[in-house]
């Protein structure tokens, strides 16, 4: 295997599929078998998962509700969606743990550093939820930090296109798609796929990140052996 520790980022929406809010039963099988697939490689996996399928702080700031208030709503989303995905793994057969930033012990364990890297080497998938557990930061940025915290190798972000475009390949037919890009290049850009704060600690600490697209089945094994799909920003 190319990597040996990874952190995947799910965006929220990821889980919702064509539903358009919630959760699909049917999408999230299928991204806990993909998991279950890397897991057999003997790669040591990490998962942060958005909460955009249930609530989104910035807009809800825009129709009124404070900021801090709102980002908080938005972390005890993406706590739902870390039970859900974990019981989906646990359902396939796969031990998982979910730690959460943001205390709450009746459903699973508060984030500790060395704990969570205890839980990798024994093989199991380890879930962060509660994005940082602070206001302002996305769950990119969490992403980001906890990659960093635990030694990831690399962050696998998927998304429901092939990589990075300069503009929503959806909407432009004629969107660019890029192979290779620094962490400047995204920031100059102003490039969407991740905010700046999590490109500029990906940066510092020379950590790599793959944006590919999770709806085709295989992609992240694919990814886990060398093979130079999506954009690889470094």
């Amino acid at each position: 295997m190319k990597f040996k520790r990874v952190l995947l980022k799910l965006s929220g929406e990821a889980l919702q599929g064509a539903k358009g809010f919630g959760v699909d039963p049917a999408v999230v099988s299928s991204i806990a078998s993909q998991i279950k697939d890397v897991r057999k490689l003997g790669v040591e996996l990490a998962v942060v998962i958005g909460g955009g399928n249930f609530f989104r702080g910035v807009p809800a700031a825009e129709q009124g509700i404070d900021r801090a208030t709102g980002d908080y709503i938005g972390m005890m989303a993406t706590l739902m969606n870390s039970l859900i995905v974990c019981d989906a793994l646990e359902k396939k057969g796969v031990p998982t743990r979910v730690q959460t930033a943001i205390r709450v012990d009746a459903l699973c364990e508060p984030y500790i550093r060395r704990r969570a890297m205890r839980h990798l080497e024994k093989d199991r998938v380890v879930i962060f939820a509660a994005g940082t557990g602070n206001p302002f930061f996305t769950t990119d940025t969490a992403a980001a930090l906890r990659a960093t915290e635990i030694g990831a190798d690399v962050i696998l972000k998927a998304t429901k296109v092939d990589g990075i475009y300069d503009s929503d390949p959806v909407k432009n037919k004629k969107a660019k798609k890029f192979e290779q890009l620094s962490y400047m290049d995204v920031l100059k850009k102003q490039l969407k796929v991740m905010d700046s704060t999590a490109i500029s600690l990906c940066m510092d600490n020379q950590l790599p990140i793959v944006v590919f697209n999770m709806n085709k089945s295989g992609n992240i094994v694919r990814v886990l052996k060398g093979e130079r799909i999506g954009t690889w920003v470094s």
